[in-house]
């Protein structure tokens, strides 16, 4: 699967939005056993659809993969796409965790979007499919709650 990769080791420009970002997997290098990737991004951005605002999160996103792991810098190339993209907090991030689950059909997948207020109101998302394998340790995500988030 490493060699159809198209990001990974090249420069490559910014995708314009989340639909023409290309998020790439490789194969698990561990498809005997079960474990958690998580990923974590504490800065991600989008738009307020409705004020044109920019829009703050904390996502922490951990998975059980199956045959394939998300190829990071692809991650991250699709997560930035959103910085000049409008949706609301619940539509980005179901559509990030819908994305990934899609891209790599893992066993088990939650993402955590802890958005920052805007109004006084911090909204937080939380998505979870799949299972998670008996004995398999998932940590907190880590994320206090909130009280200026930092």
């Amino acid at each position: 699967m490493a060699k159809k990769l198209t990001q990974l080791g090249r420069a490559v420009k910014q995708p314009a939005s989340p639909d023409q970002a290309r998020l790439e997997s490789v194969a698990n290098p561990h498809p005997d056993a079960d474990y958690v990737v998580r990923f974590t991004a504490p800065e991600f951005t989008t738009l307020c659809p409705i004020t044109g605002q920019p829009d703050f999160a904390h996502l922490v996103i951990d998975y059980v993969p199956a045959a394939s792991i998300v190829e990071s810098k692809s991650l991250k190339l699709y997560l930035t796409s959103f910085r000049n993209v409008a949706g609301f907090h619940e539509a980005s991030t179901i559509a990030i965790a819908k994305r990934i689950a899609a891209a790599i059909k893992p066993k088990f997948l939650r993402i955590g979007g802890y958005w920052y207020p805007r109004g006084g109101m911090p909204i937080d998302v939380f998505f979870q499919t799949g299972k998670l394998p008996k004995d398999v340790w998932l940590p907190d995500t880590g994320v206090a709650p909130y009280r200026g988030r930092g």
